[in-house]
């Protein structure tokens, strides 16, 4: 079982783009794993197509997106046909970003990324919607697991990965339905000593009944 933090496991995989070795393709970049129950499925089909439009936006946050199907590269690349025109893009150019092939489920079962609950014809378990992110130093940072009948919501992995990112570099956390440029939370280990210096946009304490004064906002840090 993975657990947030560790050193996401290394693999070898067959993919549109050639076979990769996942640590030479991520590379110094974040990475998005994404798996999918099958090719031709209109949910997934949706899903790719909206991580297709969402490129440049990865691009923007060093972040490298690569999907997963319990299906072979011929059937993905006749696939990738279908995601481009549901995205209106041009069918005839290349396929920005690799789907991996992993019909034996090999992949899919080292990473935890079945769904007992969702069959194939054969009765052998699909891929569940597994969402990993990984950061440049190859840790484990992310998991959301969706059922095979709701798709993704690739707003609120953006947001995540902004948060993440954010995070990394500056002593705050960020609130419930944050998004970037609202206010910050201090982080409580922060000493009271440092908070002038670490914070010069100033820091809100929220009054609460307790008396406690753990609930501290800070404007977003430009980082």
């Amino acid at each position: 079982m993975l657990h947030l933090g560790e050193v996401f496991p290394n693999f070898t995989a067959d993919t549109t783009q050639g076979e990769i070795n996942f640590y030479e393709w991520l590379g110094e970049s974040w990475g998005i794993l994404f798996s999918h129950p099958s090719d031709f499925t209109p949910v997934c089909t949706t899903e790719l197509a909206r991580v297709l439009t969402l490129v440049p936006e990865f691009k923007k946050r060093n972040v490298k997106v690569i999907g997963l199907s319990c299906d072979t590269i011929e059937s993905h690349n006749d696939w990738c046909k279908d995601i481009q025109c549901y995205a209106g893009c041009n069918e005839s150019e290349v396929f920005p970003y690799p789907i991996i092939e992993d019909k034996a489920r090999n992949l899919a079962v080292k990473l935890g990324m079945v769904d007992k609950d969702e069959l194939d014809s054969s009765g052998i378990p699909l891929t569940a919607r597994a969402v990993y992110i990984i950061d440049p130093k190859k840790k484990f940072r992310l998991s959301i697991l969706y059922p095979a009948t709701t798709g993704r919501n690739f707003d609120e992995i953006l947001r995540v990965l902004d948060s993440l990112q954010l995070t990394d570099k500056a002593k705050v956390a960020t609130p419930v339905d944050w998004k970037m440029g609202d206010d910050c939370m201090v982080l409580p280990t922060v000493p009271e000593e440092n908070i002038d210096t670490l914070f010069p946009q100033g820091v809100t304490v929220v009054p609460l009944p307790s008396g406690k004064k753990y609930l501290k906002k800070t404007p977003c840090p430009d980082v």
